[in-house]
C-alpha cells in the first residue's frame, strides 16, 4: 500500500469518525429538546401531550429507560385500557398490542345489534383445528382466527412462531342490517357447530364450523378446513336465511382486518426491512405497498385498491395471506410504524370489498396462508405467492430463481449442514465464473506490462495543453498493441449480477434460519462475537466476525489483485479501492451471517484463483505478443474501410492523422 493509499485510508476513517460523533451528538440533542419539551408538558397536567412527546422521544434514544419508565407511568396514571393503548408494549412483555379501534367486549344485552343482539354477550372460548404444521385457535367472539402457531418454527428467543396474535389482530365482516344497523361480526360471539374436541387432519381433511345466530333462524357461518402438510387453510363464509337482515340492493361486504406484525427474528433492523404489505393485483403483478424507499421515509402509507387476487401481510420469513376465490372488488390498505421500543415491528391495516349475492342463501370461498415465506412451498400453491420472497428484480430475480435456488435445493438433499452447503454453492459459482475472471487477469497483466510505454507517452507530452494529443497517443499505443483498457472491467461487471443475488438470497432464504454454522447460531441474521455498550452509527452496538473477515479477505485480495505498479496513474481510484471493504464492513454488519460467510468464502477463493493465474500467466510473454503486435500494421474496421472507399468514389481524401 502506497502513502497517498495510506493517507486516504486514515482520512476516511477521521471524517467517519467524526461523522460519528456528530450524529451522536445531533440525535442526542434532538431527543433532549423533545423530553425536555415533554417534561414541561408533564408539569403543566397536560398528561396526554406529554405521553405522545415521550413516545416521539424514543424514536430518537429506542433504549433510554427513564423515558421508556415515564411513558409506562403515564399509562397508569390516565388510566389507559389495553383497547386505548397505542404504544405496544415492551417486547420482554408476553402480552399483545391491541388493534387500534378494536371494541372492548360488551357486557350487557344490546339492541344495537339488531337480530343480533342476543349474540353481543358470551363466553370468551377458544375452539382448535390442526394438522402436522399448523395449529389455529378459533376464537368464540367474532369466530376468527385468534392465535396461529407453526408447529415447526420458533422465534429467536425460543417462543413458538405465532402470527394471528390474540387481540393484537382484528378480522370480521362490516355491514349494515335492513333497520340501518352496524354490525361488526368480531364483536359478537359465535358458537362451534358439532364441536367435541380438537379438529385433527390427520389421516384427511379437518373442518371446524363457526356459526353467529340471528332472530327469525337466519346466520352466518364460517367454516375452516385444513389439509394434511398443508399451510393452506380454507375459508368459507355461509350466508343463510338473511334476506330479512341484509338489504336486498347489497352487492358487496367488507372485511375488517388490522394486524399487528411482531418481531420474531434477533435483528430487527433487517427484519424490519422486509416486512411489508403485499398484494396481487388481479390478472397483473405483485405489488409492494409503497415501495421499500417509502415505507423508510413515511410512518403511514395508504392506498385504494381496485380488483385484487390476495392480500399478504408479510414479515422477514412468515406471511399471513388471505386469498380471494375469484377476486376482491376493492380495498383500502395501510401500513403504519410503531413504537421502536415494542415487540412489534408495523401495524397493517385493509378494508376489503368482496362480491355478495342477496337473497335468502350465499356463499363466500375464501382461503388463508399461515406459513414461511419459502419459495419452494409458495410456488407449488401457483398463485404467485412466491413474489412474498424477496430476491431482487429483474435479472437478479432470474438469477436466483433458476440458478441459486435450484443448486442450493439440490444440495440440500443431500447434505445437512447449511455452512457446507455455502461453501459447495460458492465453489460451483467461482469456478464456473472462473473463465471471466482468468481473462479479467490477463487484461491487467497486459496493462502493467504497457505501463511503461504510457509513461513514455507522459514524459513526451508534459504540458496540459497537450492532454489530448497524449491521450490520442495512448489509445492508438493501445490499438496497435491489441489491448483494451476496458478488458479488465468487462468481465468483472459480467459477475456483479451474481454478488447482488447473493444479496438478496441469503437475507431472505428462510432455510438459513436458526441453522448454526462455527461461532453462527443462526446463519439467518448477524453473528455477534462481542456485544458493545453503545451504538455505532451504520455499524451497530456489536462485532460480526464474518463481516470482519470478509472485510480483511477483501483487502487481501484487492492488494493482491493490484500490485505495487500496477496502478499508480489513478491514486484516487486505488485508495477507493481500499476503501469500499471498509464501507461495506459497517453497511454489511447487521446482515446475515449466510451473506458475509459467503462473501468471505467467494474472497478467499478469489485469492486462490489469483494464485494460480499467476502462475500460468507470464507477463514476459505477454510483453513479447505487445511488441509483435506493435509492429504489424493496423488493420482497419469496416467502417474505416467504408469510409475510405466511400471517399474514393467521390474524389476526395480523407484527412491525415
Amino acid at each position: 500500500m502506497d502513502k497517498n493509499t495510506i493517507t486516504g485510508i486514515i482520512l476516511i476513517f477521521l471524517i467517519f469518525l467524526g461523522f460519528s460523533f456528530y450524529n451522536n451528538h445531533r440525535t442526542g440533542k434532538f431527543f433532549e429538546a423533545e423530553k425536555e419539551y415533554a417534561d414541561s408538558l408533564y408539569a403543566t397536567g397536560n398528561y396526554d401531550e406529554a405521553r405522545d412527546s415521550y413516545i416521539r422521544a424514543l424514536n430518537f434514544r429506542p433504549k433510554d429507560q427513564p423515558t421508556i419508565d415515564r411513558v409506562t407511568e403515564l399509562n397508569r396514571q390516565l388510566g389507559l385500557t389495553p383497547v386505548q393503548q397505542q404504544a405496544a408494549p415492551d417486547l420482554t412483555s408476553d402480552t399483545v398490542a391491541p388493534v387500534p379501534g378494536a371494541r372492548q367486549p360488551v357486557t350487557a344485552d344490546s339492541t344495537a345489534f339488531g337480530v343480533f343482539s342476543a349474540r353481543a354477550t358470551g363466553e370468551e372460548e377458544y375452539y382448535t383445528i390442526e394438522n402436522d404444521l399448523v395449529v389455529m385457535k378459533v376464537s368464540a367472539r367474532g369466530g376468527k382466527p385468534y392465535s396461529v402457531l407453526l408447529k415447526n418454527y420458533n422465534t429467536h428467543d425460543g417462543r413458538p412462531v405465532v402470527l394471528f396474535d390474540g387481540d393484537s389482530t382484528v378480522f370480521g365482516f362490516n355491514f349494515f342490517t335492513i333497520d340501518n344497523k352496524a354490525i361488526r361480526t368480531d364483536e359478537l360471539y359465535f358458537t362451534p357447530v358439532d364441536y367435541t374436541g380438537p379438529a385433527m387432519a390427520t389421516g384427511g381433511p379437518a373442518s371446524l364450523t363457526m356459526r353467529l345466530e340471528a332472530e327469525g333462524g337466519a346466520s352466518i357461518e364460517y367454516v375452516y378446513t385444513m389439509q394434511p402438510g398443508d399451510y393452506m387453510v380454507n375459508f368459507d363464509t355461509r350466508f343463510n336465511s338473511l334476506s330479512s337482515v341484509i338489504p336486498a340492493n347489497a352487492t358487496s361486504l367488507a372485511i375488517d382486518w388490522k394486524m399487528y406484525v411482531p418481531q420474531q427474528e434477533k435483528g430487527r433492523q433487517n427484519e424490519d426491512m422486509y416486512t411489508g404489505l403485499k398484494y396481487k393485483v388481479y390478472q397483473e403483478d405483485v405489488v409492494d405497498l409503497g415501495g421499500a424507499r417509502q415505507r423508510q421515509k413515511k410512518s403511514v402509507l395508504t392506498e385504494n385498491l381496485m380488483k385484487t387476487d390476495w392480500i399478504a401481510y408479510k414479515d422477514q420469513f412468515f406471511s399471513s395471506v388471505l386469498i380471494a376465490d375469484g377476486f376482491f372488488l376493492n380495498a383500502t390498505v395501510s401500513s403504519e410504524s410503531v413504537d421502536p421500543t415494542s415487540r412489534y415491528l408495523r401495524l397493517f391495516e385493509s378494508e376489503i370489498g368482496v362480491p355478495f349475492v342477496p337473497g335468502g342463501n350465499s356463499e363466500m370461498n375464501m382461503k388463508f396462508y399461515f406459513g414461511p415465506n419459502s419459495f419452494t412451498t409458495m410456488k407449488k400453491y401457483d398463485l404467485q405467492l412466491e413474489e412474498l420472497v424477496f430476491l431482487g428484480r429483474n435479472i437478479i430475480r432470474w438469477i436466483n430463481q433458476f440458478v441459486i435456488i435450484p443448486i442450493f435445493n439440490f444440495l440440500d438433499n443431500f447434505i445437512n449442514n447449511y455452512g457446507i452447503i455455502i461453501l459447495i454453492l460458492t465453489l460451483i459459482i467461482k469456478l464456473v465464473l472462473f473463465p471471466l475472471t482468468h481473462r479479467s487477469f490477463i487484461s491487467q497483466a497486459k496493462m502493467r506490462v504497457m505501463k511503461p510505454m504510457v509513461d513514455e507517452l507522459a514524459k513526451k507530452y508534459p504540458k496540459q495543453e497537450d492532454a489530448m494529443k497524449k491521450q490520442q497517443a495512448t489509445m492508438d499505443l493501445y490499438k496497435k498493441a491489441g489491448v483494451s483498457p476496458m478488458g479488465g472491467c468487462l468481465p468483472m461487471l459480467l459477475q456483479m449480477p451474481i454478488l447482488f443475488a447473493m444479496f438478496r438470497f441469503f437475507p431472505t432464504s428462510i432455510e438459513l434460519r436458526q441453522e448454526s454454522f462455527l461461532w453462527a447460531k443462526d446463519l439467518s441474521t448477524y453473528d455477534s462475537i462481542l456485544n458493545l455498550p453503545f451504538t455505532i452509527p451504520m455499524y451497530g452496538d456489536h462485532v460480526s466476525l464474518f463481516t470482519l473477515l470478509m472485510t480483511v479477505s477483501t483487502l487481501i485480495s484487492t492488494k493482491i489483485s493490484n500490485p505495487a505498479g500496477g496502478q499508480e496513474q489513478m491514486p484516487g481510484m486505488k485508495t477507493m479501492m481500499y476503501i469500499m471493504p471498509v464501507m461495506f464492513m459497517l453497511i454489511l454488519n447487521n446482515f446475515s451471517a449466510g451473506l458475509t460467510y459467503y462473501y468471505f468464502l467467494a474472497n478467499v477463493i478469489s485469492i486462490a484463483q489469483t494464485q494460480i493465474s499467476r502462475r500460468f500467466v507470464s507477463e514476459s510473454e505477454i510483453l513479447r505478443k505487445i511488441e509483435e503486435n506493435r509492429k504489424k500494421p493496423v488493420k482497419k474496421s469496416k467502417w474505416q474501410q467504408r469510409l475510405e472507399a466511400a471517399a474514393k468514389q467521390s474524389g476526395r481524401s480523407l484527412p491525415k492523422k
